[in-house]
């Protein structure tokens, strides 16, 4: 049987390279730094990594892990409910919930179980989810296992607007819109990426928790790609806009800020982390998170918690980079997050120019379809607190040589 699906799946393998759309994995000899080295064994300039605030292979983090691993062990080899929890386990939701303004949390293995369990348990179809167009794949795959009845409200749009798409028939509403016509069914919760990752734009939260108290609705901001940096002291895109205690659930990872290792949270009300405890079937069918990782990560917490020199170190280099390629004549995204994307629209282009500037020394991936929208391929640049002002200025200046060389600047 497998020979009929090899020839088919050879053959959109296929299409999918003459399209300029195949994803290669480059394979690092070394840890993830703001310099890396390469399969081959060149040291680059590491652009596009997670890595906000510089703690990805962070000294004070691994001897943490490693103080951890040796005193809890490699693994639990079980769920928490039967004898998978540690007291290490409790101190990590106790002070994650602290850090982002919460009663209580609750651990996942990632942030994609994370957003996985979270809404199945809590809404039935009698409710219903009112989610922003450009969600996260994981807050959509969330959305599906629910019954809840759902609306989609586009990218960014808070009024009451209905607009028809001629060409393709779809109806595009704003939020208001969608929780008016939601307003019947017995809860209704606004999810939202608090910063969203292909563009690095910032979820109006002031406006979407005014209309969720307006039309008694609760709000879940997944804050992956804010917690840690955003926000006077790091706290997310909650601190940054101003709504704290109007966020019902925040759900985030640890794989990216906070050490880059691995493993997400819920942090919420305590009567709905307590019922996820009982419910959430990720949380109860799904190995601990290991203790190595909750070492690290309460080193990476008590870090953050202690000084906001690598948030505000991570501001600076962010402002640096935006300022000299929008000055150098690129298609910036406009904004202040680290996410930095670098329009370029042609697929192909995309990933031509980021194996250029590898070659050039600085380490970028072209992102196409279907990870963006077709037509809206990019090189997604992220600024770290590792780097320094030499550093974003070498990218910046290979960058221009290359867009200079293939016509994108003139």
């Amino acid at each position: 049987m497998y020979g009929s699906m090899q020839s088919e799946l050879s053959e959109k393998l296929a299409a999918i390279k003459a399209e300029g759309l195949y994803k290669d994995e480059r394979v690092l000899a070394g840890p993830q730094g703001s310099l890396i080295r390469v399969s081959d064994g060149k040291e680059v300039l590491n652009f596009c990594a997670n890595n906000y605030l510089g703690l990805a292979n962070n000294s004070e983090i691994r001897k943490a892990a490693v103080q951890a691993m040796e005193t809890w062990g490699y693994g639990l080899a079980s769920v928490r409910f039967i004898c998978g929890t540690q007291q290490p386990h409790k101190e990590l939701e106790k002070k994650t919930a602290e850090f982002l303004g919460m009663e209580d949390s609750i651990l996942f293995s990632s942030c994609f179980d994370a957003n996985g369990a979270v809404f199945e348990p809590l809404l039935d179809e009698d409710c219903a989810i009112i989610s922003d167009s450009l969600n996260h794949a994981s807050l959509i795959d969330g959305v599906r296992l629910c019954k809840a009845k759902r609306w989609v409200y586009a990218h960014g749009v808070m009024d009451d607007s209905l607009e028809l798409d001629l060409e393709t028939g779809r109806q595009s509403k704003g939020l208001e819109r969608c929780l008016k016509e939601a307003a019947g069914t017995r809860l209704r919760l606004v999810a939202t990426d608090g910063v969203f990752s292909m563009d690095g734009d910032i979820a109006d939260l002031k406006s979407i928790c005014d209309l969720a108290e307006r039309y008694d609705a609760l709000v879940l901001v997944d804050d992956s790609h804010a917690t840690g940096f955003l926000g006077a002291h790091g706290r997310g895109t909650w601190e940054h806009c101003g709504v704290a205690g109007k966020i019902d659930i925040i759900t985030t990872t640890f794989g990216k800020a906070l050490g880059g290792g691995s493993g997400g949270v819920v942090a919420s009300r305590k009567e709905i982390v307590e019922y996820l405890r009982q419910k959430a079937r990720p949380y109860l069918f799904s190995n601990t998170l290991a203790p190595s990782i909750v070492g690290g990560t309460l080193k990476a917490l008590d870090m953050l918690g202690s000084s906001t020199e690598l948030r505000d170190r991570l501001e600076a280099n962010t402002q640096r980079f935006r300022t000299a390629m929008t000055a150098a004549g690129f298609d910036i995204r406009p904004g202040v997050h680290p996410i930095c994307p670098v329009m370029l629209y042609d697929e192909k282009l995309a990933h031509r120019m980021a194996e250029e500037l590898l070659d050039e020394g600085v380490y970028v991936i072209g992102f196409s379809f279907p990870v963006v929208p077709r037509g809206k391929a990019r090189i997604r640049v992220q600024i770290s607190a590792a780097h320094d002002a030499s550093q974003i200025d070498f990218a910046v200046a290979a960058f221009t040589r290359v867009g200079k060389r293939m016509g994108i600047l003139r």
